[in-house]
């Protein structure tokens, strides 16, 4: 198999078409959200035409009735008709469809990503073998806050499972492993990945309610659409929800098309990706390669917002600034590496604890990057 780190060649990807612009055979719906059955919206997409499909189906979670903690209250579940099949066979065959479909629209270097719990993802995994993607990773996301199990009759479930696949065994695909790295604090990325579950502010409401049951946190789609696609690129995503995709898309300059049936939902996703602005372009830009192991990467803080990309940090005597890049990386004055490297090489010294020598304004007031890695691991116990 070819992986390509950082670059690809592609044939026909130097340029995305914009809303109702055609050029050549191409006329793709970008940054639209396609209203109806998923299915019949991909069935509209010209073949070999996207670059990457983030799916995050119907679960068919087989649930039997409402879902109460110990005091009482009402636990948010999908119980929605969208998530609900009358058999294994009724869900299969949709399964089936949407991946064709997804196939059929995805270039030949093209990826697909679908997320899933215990109760869909093997069906799914086969299904997509069967139509002839080739797995590339299963990917564990290990959630810091998970809902637990109030019966007390099973393990809590903490974990989903997203699968990620080429188009065929020998297909070439796109994985920016140095970015990846880098998001890491120069660790190799592993396949289970520790992220809090989507709440706080991020947890989109109407009238005091969750706007949808299953919101996916953004810092799961950044760090997906960071290591599998690059700046220009259309990313597909046939369960639109309220728009999680299309927002971190907008912001890393990736372009998005969405597939929703549900009214509300895409109301919602409208409204939340209008106000995303998308990042400046030296802070989309990522490091084309020092070794440190603190307990949390950079990264990890970076995805989770509390220092974005485009951020500018300092040493405490203000000699350097340098600028915070989507992948955890620094840049400052052409010279750029992980938090640790760069500040060891603007000073010339042996070493660096980047967390004690970068600096941030914090509301006026200046403080060390220590103070924000202090914030996650709270959020992250919480």
């Amino acid at each position: 198999m070819g992986v390509l780190e950082t670059t690809r060649m592609r044939a026909c990807t130097a340029t995305k078409v914009a809303p109702g612009t055609k050029r050549g055979a191409i006329d793709l719906p970008v940054g639209r959200i396609l209203a109806g059955d998923c299915v019949e919206a991909m069935r509209s997409l010209p073949t070999a035409s996207v670059d990457l499909v983030f799916a995050d189906p119907p679960y068919n979670l087989q649930l039997g009735g409402e879902l109460n903690r110990p005091d009482g209250s009402h636990v948010d579940a999908v119980t929605d008709a969208w998530d609900r099949f009358d058999s294994f066979a009724a869900y299969d065959a949709f399964t089936r469809d949407w991946l064709s479909e997804a196939r059929r629209v995805l270039k030949p270097d093209g990826a697909l990503w679908v997320i899933g719990s215990y109760h869909n993802i093997y069906r799914v995994g086969a299904i997509l073998q069967d139509l002839g993607f080739w797995l590339l990773n299963d990917i564990v996301w290990r959630k810091t806050n998970p809902m637990p199990n109030f019966r007390g009759t099973r393990f809590t479930n903490a974990h989903e499972t997203l699968l990620w696949a080429s188009t065929g065994e020998k297909a070439r695909y796109h994985f920016n492993y140095r970015a990846m790295k880098t998001l890491n604090d120069e660790l190799q990325m592993r396949s289970d990945w520790v992220i809090p579950i989507c709440g706080g502010q991020e947890r989109l409401k109407e009238n005091g309610h969750k706007a949808h049951p299953t919101q996916k946190p953004e810092a799961l789609l950044y760090r997906v659409l960071l290591a599998t696609t690059e700046k220009g690129d259309v990313v597909l995503d046939p369960f639109f929800g309220t728009g999680t995709t299309g927002a971190v898309a907008k912001r890393l300059g990736r372009q998005w098309i969405g597939c929703e049936r549900e009214a509300a939902y895409r109301e919602v996703a409208t409204r939340r990706i209008a106000k995303e602005l998308p990042l400046d372009e030296s802070a989309i830009a990522t490091m084309n390669s020092p070794r440190t192991a603190p307990k949390v990467a950079f990264g990890a803080v970076v995805e989770a917002g509390l220092l974005p990309p485009g951020t500018h940090v300092f040493d405490k005597k203000r000699r350097w600034t340098a600028t915070v890049r989507a992948d955890g990386s620094l840049v400052c004055a052409g010279a750029s590496g992980s938090i640790h490297g760069l500040g060891k090489e603007l000073q010339g010294a042996p070493s660096c604890n980047g967390w004690a020598f970068w600096h941030y304004d914090a509301a006026g007031e200046i403080k060390p990057i220590d103070a924000v890695r202090q914030t996650y691991l709270l959020s992250v116990e919480d």
